[in-house]
């Protein structure tokens, strides 16, 4: 597609001699100001003169073609480039034209592997609330990746390991016999688990048999590695009716098990370097010339090695695996500490290129109005009650509005997921999130249906007409206004902003762009009439509401919704 800020980059280059010019180059918050901009302040130093003259002195020797650019204007020391509409309007259709469902996708990822750690649920524990971020931040970041070319591998690093599991056996030993597993079984360990943890805190001698459980398993023991898989099978099946309903798939399952004899490579290279150290009996990387305060434990006094250990051997194991460009970690914030002791860890056990790949990608929390949770005291709140209560809300709301409305189950289902979707990627990953029913549902907001039902207008639209216009008959000077050109302009810069999200990882920026996209459609169907105007300038709004129904369901599916036909 035609890049008209490439095209000011290499004009800017011939006149300034200064090959970085590119980055200074921005986009305008109010459009009265031009669709690009280059605010010569940052090059007074440089070019040792006032930021006005430098802009009169550089629009001076500019030549750029009116073909592409309308007018080139200096104000306050800014130059300011104003696009051809009707070169715009036609790059814009000309391209979704060809590529259609593909539009604003990209090959710069082409030959390059992106490993994305989310979701990562604790076995024999429930899927609950405090999940959700990494879950779908993490499959918008695989979906977004994949559309950029990037070759993408979703790991679910499942918390299948550690003396949590030693207090499910002894569980399991004391009061196996009052529980049918077959039935309700995450809720079911779940008590088990509170139960013994109770149990623990009054009598040590309980806490000491659990720690001798764990030993067992990590030596291979036959009955306490069959109990672990037993409750490691019941809870997958319980897992994955979740990720079915959300959409959500990964390419390894590989957790901390898997990696937990692989944890003896990384002592042994530390040990080789002489970068292990003894701190009350346990071996550490001491990490204070690097600003943290904090050593890293690779190996406890009784000779164990804890999660840390097993975070670098994944790390060993994906760089020789996948060959990554990029390992991203999307964790809670609360794990930040963590994530900077490992990546400097990784430093002495892997190739550097793989260091520089290691993003945390850090979120906030998650709850809903009553506040947090803990599985230890058994308040948690399970994402599949959260799914079913919210599509029964969506349920009620069609009931209400349309009730004579088909496969209403069907489209309630789409409605209540992409409600708590769009609500959990509507922000910076790094704020926390309360959960509320009555905003997230809300139809007039900044909602997922919201986005839905702006979808279902465009699709509307085009079967009131019969189907899309064919391209060949679409005259674009008829949609040189300023509501069809501000909503053209909009669809212009999807890729850029999908291309913008992967550099950040934040799936909000998407769903901003989403927003205001349905927004600008939204003031275009009221400005123009779309139907009914003589028969060239419907096909060409016609066609325009094709392609805003191209992005709007092109986007919601990169944050991992669905979009309803009707609703």
């Amino acid at each position: 597609m035609l890049d008209f800020k490439n095209i000011i980059a290499n004009k800017l280059k011939e006149v300034t001699k200064i090959d970085t010019i590119e980055k200074y180059i921005e986009v305008p918050t109010n459009s009265e100001m031009g669709d690009y901009s280059l605010p010569c302040f940052k090059l007074a130093k440089e070019m040792k003169k006032a930021p006005q003259t430098i802009a009169l002195e550089i629009k001076e020797k500019l030549k750029i073609s009116e073909n592409f650019f309308s007018k080139i204007e200096v104000v306050n020391g800014y130059l300011n480039f104003f696009v051809n509409n009707t070169k715009i309007a036609e790059t814009v259709l000309n391209e979704i034209n060809e590529k259609k469902e593909k539009y604003g996708s990209s090959t710069i990822g082409n030959g390059k592997n992106i490993v994305i750690d989310y979701s990562s649920p604790n076995i024999a524990k429930p899927f609950h609330i405090g999940h959700l971020r990494t879950t779908l931040i993490g499959n918008s970041l695989y979906r977004i990746y994949q559309y950029l070319g990037y070759h993408t591998i979703g790991v679910n690093h499942l918390g299948d390991y550690g003396t949590q599991f030693g207090k499910m056996i002894e569980a399991y030993k004391m009061w196996g016999n009052e529980y049918n597993l077959s039935e309700d079984p995450i809720n079911k360990m779940v008590d088990m688990y509170v139960r013994i943890n109770d149990l623990c805190k009054k009598d040590e001698s309980v806490l000491e048999r659990c720690r001798e459980n764990f030993r067992l398993l990590e030596n291979g023991d036959e009955y306490c590695t069959s109990l672990w898989n037993k409750f490691k099978d019941l809870s997958m099946v319980e897992f994955n009716k979740i990720y079915d309903v959300l959409d959500v798939k990964f390419d390894s399952y590989n957790g901390e098990a898997f990696y937990a004899d692989k944890t003896d490579e990384v002592i042994d290279i530390l040990t080789k370097k002489g970068k292990l150290t003894e701190s009350q009996g346990a071996k550490v990387v001491d990490l204070e010339d690097v600003g943290i305060s904090t050593p890293c434990i690779i190996q406890k006094a009784n000779g164990s090695t804890i999660y840390a250990t097993r975070d670098l051997a994944a790390i060993m194991y994906r760089a020789r695996t996948y060959d990554f460009y990029k390992c991203l970690y999307v964790v809670a914030y609360e794990q930040n500490l963590h994530f900077k002791q490992i990546f400097e860890v990784a430093k002495y056990l892997v190739d550097e290129k793989y260091v520089k790949g290691l993003e945390h990608v850090a979120f906030g929390m998650v709850s809903l109005p009553s506040g947090r949770m803990s599985t230890r005291l058994g308040n948690v709140v399970k994402i599949e009650d959260l799914l079913n209560e919210t599509i029964e809300k969506a349920k009620e709301i069609i009931e209400e509005k349309n009730p004579e409305l088909e496969d209403k189950e069907n489209i309630a289902k789409k409605i209540g997921i992409g409600a708590i979707i769009f609500n959990t990627l509507s922000t910076s990953n790094i704020k926390d999130q309360i959960f509320d029913w009555k905003t997230a549902l809300n139809f007039n907001g900044e909602t997922g249906p919201y986005l839905q039902y702006m979808y279902v207008r465009t699709n509307s639209i085009l079967e009131k007409v019969g189907g899309v216009p064919d391209f060949s008959e679409v005259d674009v000077s008829k949609l040189l206004d300023n509501a069809s050109i501000n909503l053209i302009k909009a669809i212009y810069s999807f890729g850029t902003t999908v291309e913008q999200a992967a550099d950040k990882n934040e799936p909000y920026i998407i769903s901003r762009y989403l927003i205001n996209l349905a927004q600008l459609f939204s003031n275009f169907y009221n400005e123009n009439k779309i139907i009914g105007e003589d028969e060239e300038t419907q096909k060409a709004r016609v066609y325009l509401t094709y392609c805003v129904n191209i992005v709007l369901k092109t986007g919601a599916s990169l944050l991992g919704m669905q979009m309803p036909n009707k609703m």
